[in-house]
């Protein structure tokens, strides 16, 4: 029988987001992700953003024409892939590892979900995404902290730079150093600009940085990092 969602997350620690799920160390994050989908409604899911101001305003910096090829990382059933409709964007690929969270977003948009390029797949084992060319921005809100040992952050280094154009964009957005501990009951890896400039290396620059209060749909406060960075 199909769970019924509830109608929020169940917040039990300060250092925490959404930390009512499992804490094994050891577990299939598609599954997880999916399970996070199944059980909470979008609007109330820890992370979700009625309007994601602060990666739009990242992405005006970056004056794209239409065209421009825009890379969603871990894009779950974010907003901003309506923004970016409405702004006219027309090549805009969306990944993430949850089905689950797809059939929320497509539902959603309806008609205009076909106007986009949808991937499953997995960032610590990717198969389309080594088949994809290569784009002109990887936008990343909440997905990179996830991953915590040095094996897991040199692969999504590697493809990131794999994808990413000569004088294309990266937009990061992570859980600043006072930030929470865990996500969805899962640990999490936080940054500064320094370190994400150091993992990216020299041929990125860092165009623009600064620290966000997301407040999440049960009232509580979290602290973000939001960089841009343009590759040399």
């Amino acid at each position: 029988m199909k769970s019924i969602k509830k109608n929020s997350c169940d917040i039990n620690a300060k250092s925490s987001c959404c930390s009512n799920e499992d804490d094994s160390p050891k577990k299939d994050l598609k599954v997880h992700w999916d399970r996070a989908y199944e059980k909470t409604i979008v609007e109330k899911l820890g992370w979700y953003e009625d309007f994601p101001e602060p990666s739009l305003q990242l992405i005006e910096k970056c004056y794209f024409n239409s065209n421009a090829r825009l890379l969603n990382v871990g894009v779950g059933a974010t907003t901003l892939i309506d923004e970016l409709l409405k702004k006219g964007n027309k090549n805009i690929i969306a990944i993430d590892i949850s089905d689950k969270s797809f059939e929320e977003l497509k539902t959603r948009l309806e008609e205009q979900s076909n106007k986009l390029d949808w991937i499953i797949d997995d960032l610590m084992n990717p198969n389309e995404l080594n088949k994809l060319e290569p784009v002109d921005l990887w936008h990343d809100r909440a997905v990179l902290h996830f991953f915590n040992d040095q094996k897991e952050q040199d692969k999504y280094f590697l493809l990131l730079k794999k994808l990413v154009k000569q004088n294309g964009f990266v937009i990061i957005a992570v859980f600043n150093l006072n930030g929470a501990e865990k996500c969805s009951g899962l640990p999490v890896f936080r940054y500064n600009e320094k370190m994400l400039s150091e993992k990216l290396g020299f041929d990125f620059s860092l165009k623009e940085s600064f620290d966000f209060i997301y407040t999440m749909p049960s009232g509580d406060k979290r602290e973000y990092l939001y960089t841009l960075f343009q590759r040399d």
